[in-house]
């Protein structure tokens, strides 16, 4: 059975720490180069001109590799995630959202995950260039920087890759 090259594969630490996710020809040739074991292989083969080679689902790397704790990267996507797709002043989930500066720019208010939540296009209209206090708007939950657990930093993929489950839990 062939598979897709540009599949996801979950990389875990040699302490079987989730790393990161790459692709199924990265996989294969850091298996081949004896850099990273196959833990699960749930996808079939993959077939050259000479070898056939395991579809990996999940490899871990042989030598331990150290870096700093993980941070989710501030983008507007993940503010929408963070706050659920949901405005954060009316409680309404919609796909037209935007973002919001809690204190405005021009009062000093920085480009930072506790000054930024999702908000629909009304309510960023009604608010405008005051604070929500001079608005007389409320926010229904506090803006903080979301933990980078595995479950959070892996979690969309989490549906495709059953498998992953029992490595990415556990961190």
């Amino acid at each position: 059975m062939d598979t897709n090259l540009n599949r996801p594969v979950l990389v875990l630490n040699a302490n079987f720490e989730p790393l990161n996710v790459c692709d199924t020809k990265r996989a294969i040739g850091l298996l081949v180069t004896g850099k990273a074991e196959l833990m699960v292989n749930g996808r079939g083969h993959v077939r050259t001109a000479r070898m056939t080679y395991p579809a990996p689902s999940v490899i871990r790397l042989e030598k331990m590799i150290k870096r700093p704790r993980p941070r989710v990267k501030l983008s507007k996507r993940e503010v929408f995630r963070r706050d659920n797709y949901t405005c954060q002043y009316c409680g309404r989930q919609t796909a037209n959202l935007t973002i919001d500066h809690v204190i405005p720019r021009h009062r000093g208010g920085g480009h930072r995950w506790d000054n930024l939540v999702a908000a629909c296009p009304q309510c960023n209209r009604h608010k405008g260039g005051r604070s929500a206090l001079e608005a007389q708007m409320v926010l229904r939950h506090k803006p903080v920087e979301p933990s980078a657990t595995a479950t959070y930093l892996f979690g969309r993929h989490l549906r495709d890759n059953t498998e992953w489950e029992k490595f990415v839990a556990g961190w």
